[in-house]
């Protein structure tokens, strides 16, 4: 069986077979600097893009695909310090991001202590990559 890949970040993959998110929510900002000016309203200075944020947010069910350490995969990544390419499932390449935070809720645990269910959230920042 092919193994649908949603979205690569770095070596972490998102997919149907494995972690999956639900939702991904993207927040593009551009910077505006206030110039005041005498007798007159204040006027607004584009300065540029400012950096943009993507959200992904999900649920793993660790019995039924992909077992219980996926969201300690995403923890070991950012811990790396590095940034990772961003690559959708359909070719996109949105360059270079970083992992901001990590965060995972477990409920519906077994008689062990092991979750059925395991919902995260991992918060990325472009970059910023260096024009040429």
């Amino acid at each position: 069986m092919i193994a649908t890949v949603m979205m690569a970040l770095g070596a972490f993959r998102f997919g149907v077979t494995g972690t999956s998110y639900q939702s991904l929510r993207r927040v593009a900002a551009y910077r505006w600097e206030q110039q005041d000016r005498l007798g007159r309203d204040p006027a607004q200075q584009f300065m540029g893009p400012g950096a943009e944020d993507v959200t992904l947010e999900g649920t793993i069910h660790p019995h039924y695909r992909g077992g219980l350490r996926q969201v300690e995969f995403m923890r070991l990544a950012a811990r790396t310090g590095q940034p990772l390419m961003l690559v959708d499932g359909l070719g996109w390449v949105f360059q270079r991001w970083v992992i901001l935070s990590v965060e995972e809720t477990r409920t519906i645990f077994m008689s062990d202590g092991a979750p059925k269910q395991i919902d995260f959230r991992i918060l990325l920042r472009s970059y910023g990559e260096d024009r040429a």
